[in-house]
Formats: structure tokens, sequence, C-alpha cells
């Protein structure tokens, strides 16, 4: 597995039958790749722990009480394919929402919660023409800079919720930037598969 183990991520504990259902996803990933580009050719030959491990470790950072969850952005389903896969398992009462756009990965995320038999829907339209969702977490991965990102936050998340976003190495500029727009609350955390990115949990947010 690239040398990450999910097993072996800190506070997650996931069953062997969980790590088999996210082969069955990274195959399918694989299957479609050529044909909708869910991942860079660059990445495909990291794909588990550049995607999936990379996706998976927002998971036990996220609140036991969060049943509400919203990807926007979700691509090739990093991380909303992953984090729904997990919670099959550990947190069986949480419903993702994933928002893509794109036609032909929304058909392609579609088909992914078919086979795995996820608690999990698709949204195909931009998030700017979804009405008002609610939800108890949000997160997003590699879609726009932070301070995008949390106006899509305050629009979309309960006054309780959290935002989840992994980072690269200009982390802490995008904070600096988005804090000209913002107040918030926020912890970060180093990743655990690039000492370079960081994930940044967000909550409180306020217009300045």
């Amino acid at each position: 597995m690239n040398g990450f183990d999910l097993i072996d991520l800190p506070g997650i504990n996931v069953s062997r039958e969980t790590v088999e259902m996210l082969k069955t996803y990274e195959q399918l990933v694989r299957k479609w790749n050529p044909t909708i580009n869910l991942a860079s050719k660059q990445s495909m030959a990291e794909l588990w722990s550049r995607h999936i491990v990379d996706s998976a470790q927002i998971f036990p950072h996220i609140p036991e009480a969060s049943k509400l969850c919203l990807d926007v952005g979700s691509g090739g389903g990093f991380p909303g394919i992953v984090l729904a896969t997990i919670s099959t398992a550990l947190s069986q009462d949480r419903q993702f929402i994933l928002v893509e756009s794109d036609q032909r990965k929304a058909t392609f995320l579609r088909q992914v919660i078919r086979s795995l038999k996820l608690k999990a829907e698709v949204r195909s339209d931009r998030i700017e023409a979804l009405d008002k969702i609610g939800a108890d977490f949000f997160t997003a991965r590699a879609l726009a800079p932070l301070s995008k990102l949390l106006v899509f936050a305050q629009q979309h998340l309960n006054p309780q919720g959290i935002s989840i976003f992994p980072k690269g190495e200009n982390h802490l500029e995008e904070i600096r930037e988005a804090q000209k727009l913002f107040r918030f609350d926020y912890q970060l955390i180093q990743s655990v598969t690039d000492p370079k990115s960081a994930i940044l949990k967000i909550h409180g947010i306020e217009n300045v």
C-alpha cells in the first residue's frame, strides 16, 4: 500500500472489510481514470497514499456528532467517498452529500456509491446554485483558496458546524488572506502524508 496502511493511521481503527472496500474504490478509480481524468497521471502511481490515505486522515477530526456531511468539488471522491466508506463501519448514521458539477464525474461517484452501498448522494450542480444545506461538517480538497471555501462554509454549515480542509505548503498564507475577510477559530494539524501540508479545522466563521 505504498508504505501506508489505513489501520495504522492515528485515530482510525478500521476493519479489514473497510480496507477491502477502499481497495475496490481504488480499482474503480483506476478503471475510470483514463476516460474521465479523476486524478492526474503523475499521482496515479501513488493513488493509495496520495489520495486515499490523504483523505482518510481527515476522519478522526470529524466530530462524532456530525451526521450530515458535505463534500464540495468531490471530483473522483477525495475525500467524500473515502470518508463515507470509513463511516459505514464507524459512524453508521452519518450521511454524506457530494457536490460535483462535472456530469461524468458525478456519474462515477454514483456508481461507487451503489457498488459500496454507501450512505451518500451526489448533487451534480455548482455549489453556488444549491439551496442552504445546513450541514454539520463541510470539507473540500484542492478546490479553492481558503477565503472562497469559507464563503461556501458560511452558506451551507449550521451555526455549530465545523469545516476541515486539507491544504498544501501555502496554508499559512491562505489563513492570513482569509483573515482579511473573516474571523474564525482554527486548529492546524500536520498532514501525515506530507510534512509541508496541513489540515485546517475551522469553526466560528464570522465576517470581518
